[in-house]
């Protein structure tokens, strides 16, 4: 009796030969396919450009938090915060002598340009509502901000129904989940301005450009490619002294465009998009909005459980995990990203931001001017 292999005929031969090929080319698309499409449904974070895994698990029951682990990263160890030592302070004396600060700041006529804004619809789209709650949340971009948009959909999504689920956050789709203080009628804008809980975080202003740079030009993690392929080359364009010199933005050319005084144009080329690098001051509008709490980023890991008890959710959620020290001012870095620009060109940055520093007691930076 002859064996299998002799009673192979060519067809079906063939028909195998066709099914493994098949099969190879379904590998190669998943392979291709996954490295723009995460199965698993991740987020890239506000520290370090990188992804992390996200599911928040939310319990019905009100005395169990929910929490989402990071992982550990290595940062220098900073030589010096913007606000001095705040391990021995009492917190809520902290928070309201910053909130004394910004009012203080506010009243000085002198900075009145660099610290009053309207509040426009650019401000009120920086704003997001959680109504069930009372609280009012504006992004500031590149400090922080995904993980306390984790903490909002949390609160809407879940202790709206009361219903205990799993929730996989992508990149975008979360967006939806609360609402653009834009979006609700005028008189509730007003009312809910006048009466809700608010708070927005900050960080050392010509840190967080440097953040914005590195997340948006060198690594862009989530595929944005306008701002290597349409911002960036409009900022070469108008500010980069030579043509010749290598592709692709630099700080220097950066730094040139924000302390510009006619960068408006670009600006407004720009769009929304902007908003990973102006002030403070127009995204929130600190002094025309009454805040309940402003955050610091270099205190963070103190901030944050604070801000949830004022806020009165700390028994419903709690902020991610931080890893010790990653949220510090880190002065060498700043130097080193600062070393290679001109001094009139720091000192035109600094010019704008100036408002910032001084609203929220960052220390104006004598070490590069």
């Amino acid at each position: 009796c002859p064996d299998a292999r002799e009673r192979m005929t060519p067809d079906t031969m063939r028909h195998r030969w066709l099914l493994l090929g098949a099969c190879g080319w379904v590998l190669l698309i998943l392979m291709f396919a996954s490295k723009f499409i995460s199965f698993s449904s991740r987020v890239p974070d506000d520290y370090g450009g990188k992804s992390e895994s996200l599911s928040w698990t939310v319990p019905a029951t009100k005395d169990v938090k929910s929490q989402v682990q990071e992982p550990e990263r290595k940062r220098t160890k900073p030589n010096q915060g913007p606000e001095g030592p705040v391990e021995g302070g009492d917190w809520e004396t902290v928070a309201q002598k910053r909130l004394e600060l910004v009012s203080a700041v506010c009243r000085n006529s002198t900075l009145k340009n660099l610290t009053h804004t309207p509040i426009s619809k650019f401000v009120l789209d920086r704003i997001f509502v959680c109504d069930k709650h009372k609280i009012l949340f504006c992004q500031t971009p590149k400090v922080g901000n995904t993980q306390w948009k984790k903490v909002l959909i949390v609160l809407n999504v879940f202790f709206s129904s009361g219903a205990a689920s799993i929730l996989n956050l992508t990149q975008r789709s979360h967006l939806t989940e609360y609402n653009q203080l834009s979006s609700v009628q005028i008189t509730s804008i007003k009312h809910w301005l006048n009466t809700y809980f608010k708070f927005f975080i900050v960080r050392d202003p010509f840190e967080r450009l440097i953040s914005a740079f590195k997340d948006k030009f060198l690594q862009n993690p989530r595929f944005e490619p306008w701002y290597k392929h349409d911002i960036a080359p409009a900022i070469i364009r108008k500010y980069r002294k030579s043509r010749a010199e290598a592709t692709g933005l630099r700080f220097e050319d950066f730094i040139r465009y924000l302390g510009d005084p006619g960068r408006r144009r670009l600006d407004q080329q720009f769009g929304d998009h902007i908003i990973h690098w102006v002030t403070y001051v127009e995204l929130c509008a600190p002094c025309d909005v009454k805040y309940s709490v402003i955050g610091h980023h270099e205190s963070l890991e103190r901030d944050a459980p604070y801000i949830l008890k004022a806020a009165g959710i700390d028994h419903l959620v709690s902020y991610p995990t931080i890893p010790p020290g990653i949220t510090l001012y880190n002065r060498t870095k700043v130097e080193k990203y600062f070393s290679g620009i001109g001094k009139r060109d720091i000192r035109r940055l600094y010019a704008r931001f100036q408002g910032d520093f001084s609203l929220f007691g960052y220390r104006k930076p004598d070490f590069l001017l």
